[in-house]
């Protein structure tokens, strides 16, 4: 079992946001540890892969994850990332919960200067009015439905992984993988993860596609990345987890809707 490490990172006396600015190489891991501040974490460039209270998030660079304190997360870089992290005091903005957030171009902007100025001191009016808008921007941003609950049995954990790498990989050679039986693995999914192998699957192709439409696939590719033999299933099955088709939902996206 890891031990989670508290972050030297929160803000201090008289500060109100810190932010932390690291370039990552390709697969890098940040092991598990906790903050005692709420933290916003977002990437200018890469994507990240974000595992919290057995739950985990992609995000490309559209998107940012709100870790509440006190919660105990993991990052690991699929790509090379340069992220992009602010701190706030507890109670500032948000919940109590970890949810994916959309970055509109004037989030994006407030997080790159606060950064660029390191920490916002609360006696300092030109950092409180910046802070006030960061807040305010935090509060209003879209939710994004991308949480994928993750199963804690260590066979059916190896072969979540290898569907999150694959999505096209099929049931019954990841099971052989592993070790375990179909049988044994659905029941462990339902238990554990609350739904069957299939439906999860579901849930990471989806999440696979909006990483890639948000990169600029086109959608014909997409559905054959994330193991659709036909365009119009993909599109329907997007269509049910969002609510409308993906180039609609890539361009609300865009437009900060």
């Amino acid at each position: 079992m890891r031990q989670s490490v508290k972050s030297p990172y929160d803000p201090g006396p008289g500060i109100s946001i810190a932010s932390l600015a690291y370039e990552y190489p390709p697969a890098w891991p940040v092991p598990v540890h906790t903050h005692g501040s709420d933290q916003l974490i977002y990437a200018t460039t890469g994507v990240m892969e974000i595992a919290a209270e057995q739950s985990l998030w992609l995000t490309p660079p559209q998107f940012a994850v709100w870790i509440p304190a006190h919660v105990n997360h993991a990052i690991r870089m699929a790509g090379a990332v340069s992220m992009r992290t602010l701190y706030l005091r507890p109670g500032l903005a948000r919940g109590k919960q970890c949810t994916v957030l959309h970055v509109t171009p004037l989030l994006r902007e407030l997080i790159v200067e606060a950064v660029r100025i390191g920490n916002l001191k609360a006696c300092n009016k030109s950092h409180a009015a910046l802070r006030d808008v960061i807040v305010d921007q935090i509060g209003r941003a879209s939710p994004i439905p991308t949480v994928l609950a993750m199963p804690s049995d260590a066979r059916a954990r190896a072969i979540a992984d290898a569907v999150i790498a694959n999505p096209k990989i099929t049931l019954l050679a990841s099971c052989q993988k592993a070790g375990v039986s179909v049988r044994t693995l659905q029941r462990i999914f339902r238990r554990e993860v609350g739904t069957d192998f299939e439906t999860w699957r579901r849930q990471v192709r989806m999440m696979k596609a909006v990483e890639l439409l948000t990169q600029g696939t086109m959608i014909k590719q997409i559905s054959h990345m994330v193991g659709y033999r036909q365009v119009s299933t993909f599109v329907a099955a997007f269509r049910r987890a969002f609510g409308m088709p993906p180039k609609s939902w890539i361009g609300a996206v865009r437009q900060g809707i």
